[in-house]
């Protein structure tokens, strides 16, 4: 037996390997040590007196499931060995296979997937200075590919795809740029495979004999060498694990990030697009506040929208006008989000179903789903024209495959095929055959019972059953010598006698053979049925992508109307105007009417950099994320938490908010925050947002201040024209460049100063400041009052102090900077007489600035 053991699993060696043993998954050796120990189960030996015992320990078959999503969650992989011939058929050991692997980014079992996220395995390949991703969802069969010119845009697109495993070869295991990209994923399963895999070659012929064709021009491959390496790697690897071809991914689909508004890693985690930073779950993100999805199909489509938002505003204006369309009919879109609500999740019931892995009740659950699509088109048809949701673009009913499945699957369906119970009567006479007689054969016992009795005239005869003897008659020993010749003794017990007869034995025979033939025969009945729903697959796909996209069309009407967006106006201007703007997930954790709007307007001409001032907690932050969240939503095609915007289109949104230690890369918080600086600084556009929070502070003062400087005012001459850029400080010093950088402008978050402390009114107003309030700041915190006057005293003593000179140094300068952007270290002079004034609390600091918080 352990050279059968040990053939399977030096094929699996970085799995964990469930080898069945009649009603038990057994693992042995290593595996034994790390699966008890994981899953907190007995670790025991095989041949407990041998010198050298066998570490094994095991599950009971029927609960290998829990088992195995456990084991995930930890990392591991599992290989799942069955028996594949009847062990009373078996000459000598059992035959054992491995049927499937269960790795991170392979699952397509749904107790093992979130329902509304995707499953994505994603292969890095290198090729010269070009990087290709693939990423397959195994479970959808989506499958898409792109290529990036260097490590960061791998690294930012790997971040922004966030899938569950990535594959990269053996051979680029020491290499240090790969190292960097894959940094981007800390919590992925990374799986090392054969540089063979990767052979851009042999992935090409790979690929064309996967997709039935000669070359890959169809699919707008030609070329992409690096994306085919990872395509095809992606595909062999998918197929190991499933122990068959993943016949279900029938296309492939290149994409440009040059499509799509960029958003490097830091920004979709200082956004909180996905999960929240400080606890990493959902709640608290933006994906929460906007998924009113009624199918995990829609909630999976719209995660994908806002990882993607759009560049082309066309695309974009047929997204708002599908979601204005939906918002304006609250009756009909009530009517589609119900007949939504009842439908199962089509994508992934159609790839278990190629897969021969759907079970009974997932066929049902497809035969239900697709049974509502004619009415659900019906609706959509008579009540909504726009592009995206109007007749024409709706799909086949599919009312034949309802027809074929529901007309022979059992509302009662099992979740296994071998439990039986699966077709409805009527759908195979065969089966009624064996049916009727397995459910007839309580009915037969009694009716034979009775007429032997009669025949008899023994009325304390029975016919019973057991395990041991099968069917049998039992006569008192008192009326033996009344039993029929043809009666022939079957066993004798001290009370009674037992017979069989030759009518009951042909019953026997019967019945006994029933139960198996019926199994057999449902077993026969379902795959031949499963085959048939697997010919249409691509029917049933193509319904399911235009449901996805109902949904979350429909979501984000749903959205909209329920937290009150409107509708943005999207163009090809460089101008950011939002009047009223609210962050869409803060606004959610206050009560309705507590969260105070702000406006915001940039342009090119006149209001290019904000700097924004005031003290911690203020709201400076919040100001600058809804602003980017703005921007995206709007690109994304969503409505918009605003009273009125209007977005010209950006390429990239950049934001520098916050700080994370990345200690396990050996860098600290300032080496983080001038990474990200530099990323900005190095890869902005005109046509980009870039969020600039609290930059320097991570350094000394003096050192803190300089970058601060100089890093806004390369933004204001970038490239000779400069970028959008909101700039939250808390370096009241920069107020001054303004004086020197015509589109700078001054605003601040409002304080309003108390006898008892400060109250923050949350409202953007033109002008800088030049108080940080944080003592009051501190006092508000529950620092001991004796520490909040201690640092007043102190304070006090600074501030007219010498080392107040930096302030009066920054405020009396001479500047002299180079029109390209790049600024003279020698920035400051001894204070001239009649220096620009201290900006006050009011705001006035000389701007003519138009109002951008009323």
């Amino acid at each position: 037996m352990f050279r059968q053991y040990w053939q399977i699993k030096e094929n699996y060696p970085d799995a964990l390997l469930f080898f069945r043993m009649g009603d038990f998954y057994e693992m042995f050796f290593e595996d034994a040590k790390t699966a008890s120990a994981a899953l907190s189960l007995t670790l025991t030996s095989r041949n407990k007196n041998d010198p050298d015992p066998v570490p094994m320990c095991g599950i009971p078959h029927h609960s290998a499931e829990r088992y195995i999503a456990r084991l995930l969650a930890q990392g591991h992989k599992v290989a799942v060995c069955d028996q594949v011939e009847d062990p009373a058929l078996a000459k000598g050991i059992v035959k054992r296979d491995v049927v499937r692997v269960v790795t991170p980014g392979t699952i397509t079992e749904d107790a093992y997937l979130a329902e509304g996220s995707e499953n994505l395995l994603t292969a890095v390949a290198r090729c010269r200075k070009t990087w290709g991703l693939a990423s397959l969802s195994v479970s959808t069969a989506d499958f898409r590919v792109t290529e990036l010119g260097s490590a960061q845009e791998a690294a930012d697109e790997l971040a922004r795809i966030a899938p569950q495993e990535v594959l990269v070869s053996e051979a680029d295991r020491h290499h240090d740029e790969l190292r960097s990209v894959l940094a981007a994923l800390p919590n992925a399963a990374i799986t090392w495979l054969d540089k063979e895999f990767f052979d851009a070659n042999k992935g090409l012929s790979q690929l064309c004999g996967h997709f039935g064709t000669q070359n890959l021009e169809g699919f707008g491959l030609t070329g992409m060498n690096a994306g085919i390496s990872a395509a095809s790697a992606a595909l062999a690897y998918a197929s190991r694990t499933q122990c068959r071809q993943v016949a279900h991914v029938t296309r492939i689909t290149p994409y440009s990030t040059g499509d799509f508004l960029y958003l490097d890693a830091s920004s979709v985690r200082n956004l909180e697009l996905f999960s929240n930073i400080a606890t990493g779950s959902r709640a608290g993100s933006l994906i929460q506040v906007l998924d009113f999805c009624a199918t995990p199909m829609g909630s999976r489509l719209l995660s994908r929208w806002l990882r993607y938002p759009l560049r082309d505003i066309s695309e974009i204006g047929l997204r708002q006008d599908a979601v204005d369309e939906a918002k304006s009919d609250p009756v009909g879109r009530d009517a589609v989000r119900r007949n939504l609500s009842g439908m199962g999740d089509l994508e992934r019931l159609r790839s278990r179903i190629v897969l021969n892995r759907a079970t009974p009740r997932d066929l049902l659950a497809l035969g239900r789903s697709l049974a509502a699509l004619p009415d659900l088109w019906l609706l959509m048809s008579q009540r909504f024209k726009s592009g995206l949701l109007g007749g024409e673009v709706l799909g086949d009913d599919l009312s034949d495959m309802a027809s074929a499945i529901l007309d022979a699957v059992r509302d009662d369906a099992p979740l296994s095929v071998r439990e039986g119970g699966i077709f409805r009567s009527g759908y195979n006479a065969d089966l009624d055959e064996v049916s009727a007689l397995e459910g007839d054969a309580l009915g037969f016992l009694a009716r034979l019972e009775a007429a032997e009795k009669e025949r008899t005239g023994i009325s304390t005869l029975k016919v019973r059953f057991n395990k041991v003897f099968g069917y049998y008659i039992e006569v008192p020993k008192s009326q033996a010598e009344r039993v029929p010749a043809h009666y022939v003794r079957r066993q004798t017990l001290v009370n009674a006698e037992r017979f069989i007869t030759d009518e009951l034995k042909t019953f026997e025979e019967k019945v006994l053979g029933a139960g198996e033939r019926k199994k057999s025969l449902e077993y026969e009945l379902f795959q031949a049925l499963r085959e048939r729903v697997a010919t249409e697959a691509s029917r049933i796909w193509a319904a399911a992508l235009h449901l996805a996209r109902v949904d979350t069309l429909f979501a984000l009407a749903e959205a909209a109307d329920k937290n009150g967006y409107r509708r943005p106006l999207v163009n090809g201007s460089q101008r950011i105007e939002i009047t009223e703007g609210r962050h869409p997930v803060v606004e959610k954790t206050l009560e309705a009417g507590r969260y105070v709007p702000n406006s915001i307007m940039l342009d090119m001409a006149d209001c290019q950099v904000l700097i924004i001032t005031g003290p911690n907690m203020a709201g400076k932050s919040t100001v600058l994320r809804q602003t980017a969240v703005t921007a995206i939503m709007a690109q994304m095609g969503s409505f918009v938490p605003a009273s009125r915007a209007e977005l010209g289109v950006c390429d990239r949104i950049f934001t520098r908010v916050g700080a994370l230690d990345n200690l396990s890369l050996g860098q600290s918080t300032f080496m983080v925050e001038m990474q990200e600086t530099a990323n900005i600084l190095n890869n902005a556009t005109k046509n980009s947002l870039v969020m600039v929070d609290e930059i320097g502070r991570g350094t000394s003062t003096f050192d803190g201040l300089s970058i601060a400087w100089a890093v806004a005012e390369y933004l204001h001459d970038l490239k000779g024209s400069g970028v959008k850029t909101l700039f939250a400080t808390h370096y009241h010093e920069l107020t001054e460049l303004s004086q020197s950088c015509p589109r700078v402008k001054n605003f601040h978050i409002a304080v309003k100063e108390t006898a008892d402390g400060i109250v923050f009114l949350r409202r953007l107003a033109p002008g800088g400041t030049n108080k940080s309030h944080g003592i009051a700041v501190a006092r508000l915190a529950g620092v001991p009052e004796l520490v909040v006057e201690r640092a007043g005293q102190i304070l006090s003593v600074i501030e007219s102090s010498e080392a107040d000179r930096l302030r009066r140094a920054v405020r009396s300068r001479k500047i002299v900077r180079k029109r390209q952007g790049s600024v003279q270290l020698t920035l400051f002079f001894p204070e001239a007489e009649n220096g620009p004034s201290e900006p006050s609390e009011t705001g006035s600091d000389n701007d003519s600035t138009p109002e951008a918080g009323q």
